[in-house]
C-alpha cells in the first residue's frame, strides 16, 4: 500500500479522499491555493502545500505546480478527485513520468473517454447500445440538416470533447439549426479548446441512470449497481438516488452486463461510471463513460457497503477485487442532496462570500460530506458545491423523511444556499412518485 498520497483537489472530494487514506494508514498531502488556506482539507492533511493564486488557471490545473508538490512532499501517489485534472490524459502521463502512482485509468481510456464519437464506436461494437446518431463529426449546420432527415427532430448537437453538461444544445426543428449548432460549436471550443459536434436523436423526458464500476489490475471487472441521477437542471445534477425506481431485477442485471462489457471494451482500471438515458419505454442508451470518482458515489455506497475510494486505492495499489457475488443488489435506499452556494431565487446565481454560520445534520441514517467552517470565506473561483447531504434507510419513503429532517437541521449562515430550493423538491408530487426526468426542473423553472 501507498505510503504517502497527494490530493490534488480540494473541497469536499479532497476531504473524502484524505479520510480514505487516514483509514488505510496513509498519510495525506494537499495542495491548497491561497483563496482556500484556511479550508478544512488543509487542516487536517498530515501537510499541505499552497500551489498559487485563486484561479484555478494558477493553481489546481497547473500541473507542474501540482507535481512539484508531490515531489517536494516525497508522495508516491496522486489521487485527482472529480474536475479539474482528474481526467486529463496528459496529467496522467505526466503523473507517471515522475514516477507517482495515478489512482484512476490510464492515459488511453482517458483519450477514448474524450472522444465521444469514439466512444459511440467502442461501446457499438462491444455489444452496448447506443444513441441513434452521427458516426464521426458533422462539419457544418447544412449537413446537420441533412442528417436530421433520417434521425428525424428533435436532436441533440453535443461536444465531441464535452462534459459536465457543457457544450450540447437541443434543436427541435429545423428552423433553430444553424443558430444552435453554431452556438454549440462555440462553447466546445470555449469550453475544451476543441470544437467539433456530432449529433445524437434527443430522447424527451428521458430518465438518467447510471452504473458504478470497479475494475482492477487482474482482469476483474464488477458493477456495484445502478444511481438515477434524473433530477436535473440545465444538464447538471441536483439530487441523486440509489438503487432506481425505474429499475427492476431483470433491468439491473442487463444494465450491469452493459457496464461491464463497456468497461473492458475501454480497457478500464479503477473507479468508473457508465451512463446511459432511458427513454419511456425503458430502452437504454449509452451515454457516457466517465473516467474518475463521480460527486454522488455515496449513495452506492450506502446501499452496497462498499468505500469507493478506498477501493481505488486498493486497485492503484495492485489488489485484487474482493467483493461478494451479490454486491450489486442494493441494500435499502439512499438519497443525495447537493447543496451549493447558490441562490435558487435569482436564477442560481452563485454565492460565494464569508460562512458565519455552519450547523450540520446528524442521526441515525445521514451522512454530511461538507469541508465548511465558519469564518471560512467561499471563493468565487470554484465549482459552487459546498456540502452533500446522504440520507439512507429501509426503503425510499423512509429516506426521504430522514433527507427532510436533514435538511431542516442544516443551516449555513452568511451565503445563500439550495438547502430550501432541495426541500421544495422533497415534496413535490412528481418527485414523491419517482416520476422524474431529466427535464422535470426545466419545466418547472
Amino acid at each position: 500500500m501507498f505510503k504517502k498520497v497527494l490530493v490534488a483537489n480540494r473541497g469536499e472530494v479532497a476531504l473524502r479522499i484524505i479520510r480514505a487514506c487516514r483509514d488505510l494508514g496513509i498519510a495525506t498531502v494537499a495542495v491548497y491555493s491561497e483563496a482556500d488556506r484556511e479550508s478544512l482539507p488543509v487542516l487536517v492533511a498530515d501537510e499541505a502545500v499552497c500551489i498559487g493564486p485563486g484561479p484555478a488557471a494558477d493553481s489546481y490545473l497547473n500541473v507542474s505546480r501540482v507535481l512539484s508538490a508531490a515531489e517536494i512532499a516525497g508522495c508516491d501517489a496522486l489521487h485527482p478527485g472529480y474536475g479539474f485534472l482528474s481526467e486529463s490524459s496528459e496529467f496522467v502521463e505526466a503523473t507517471e513520468s515522475c514516477k507517482l502512482v495515478f489512482i484512476g485509468p490510464g492515459p488511453a481510456t482517458m483519450r477514448l473517454r474524450g472522444d465521444k464519437i469514439q466512444s459511440r464506436k467502442v461501446m457499438r461494437e462491444a455489444g452496448v447500445p447506443v444513441i441513434p446518431g452521427s458516426d464521426q463529426e458533422v462539419k457544418d449546420a447544412k449537413e446537420a440538416a441533412q442528417l436530421c432527415k433520417e434521425l428525424g427532430y428533435p436532436v441533440m448537437v453535443k461536444a465531441t470533447a464535452g462534459g459536465g453538461g457543457k457544450g450540447m444544445r437541443v434543436i427541435r426543428g429545423a428552423r433553430d439549426m444553424e443558430s444552435g449548432f453554431r452556438m454549440c460549436q462555440a462553447e466546445a471550443k470555449a469550453s475544451f479548446g476543441d470544437p467539433r459536434v456530432y449529433l445524437e436523436k434527443y430522447i424527451p423526458k428521458a430518465h438518467h441512470v447510471e452504473v458504478q464500476i470497479l475494475a482492477d489490475r487482474h482482469e476483474t471487472v464488477i458493477s456495484l449497481g445502478e444511481r438515477d441521477c434524473s433530477a436535473q437542471r440545465r444538464h447538471q445534477k441536483i439530487l441523486e438516488e440509489s438503487p432506481s425506481l425505474l429499475v427492476d431485477k431483470n433491468l439491473r442485471t442487463q444494465l450491469g452486463k452493459w457496464a461491464v462489457a463497456a468497461a473492458r471494451a475501454a480497457t478500464y482500471l479503477n473507479a468508473g461510471t457508465v451512463e446511459f438515458v432511458v427513454d419511456h419505454d425503458l430502452n437504454c442508451y449509452f451515454l457516457e463513460m466517465n473516467a474518475r470518482l463521480q460527486v454522488e458515489h455515496p449513495v452506492t455506497e450506502e446501499v452496497t457497503g462498499v468505500d469507493i475510494v478506498q477501493q481505488q486505492l486498493k486497485i492503484a495499489a495492485g489488489e485484487k477485487l474482493d467483493l461478494p457475488a451479490d454486491i450489486s443488489k442494493p441494500r435499502g435506499h439512499a438519497i443525495e442532496c447537493r447543496i451549493c452556494a447558490e441562490d435558487p431565487d435569482a436564477d442560481f446565481e452563485p454565492c460565494p462570500g464569508l460562512v458565519t454560520e455552519v450547523r450540520m445534520p446528524g442521526g441515525p441514517g445521514i451522512r454530511v460530506d461538507s469541508y465548511l467552517l465558519p469564518g471560512y470565506r467561499v471563493p468565487q473561483y470554484y465549482d459552487p458545491l459546498v456540502a452533500k447531504i446522504i440520507a439512507w434507510a429501509q426503503n425510499r419513503t423512509q429516506a426521504i423523511a430522514r433527507m427532510e429532517r436533514a435538511l431542516a437541521e442544516t443551516e449555513i449562515g452568511g451565503i445563500a444556499t439550495t438547502v430550501g430550493f432541495q426541500r421544495r423538491l422533497l415534496k413535490s408530487t412528481r418527485f414523491l412518485r419517482g416520476r422524474l426526468t431529466t427535464e422535470m426542473l426545466d419545466e418547472a423553472g
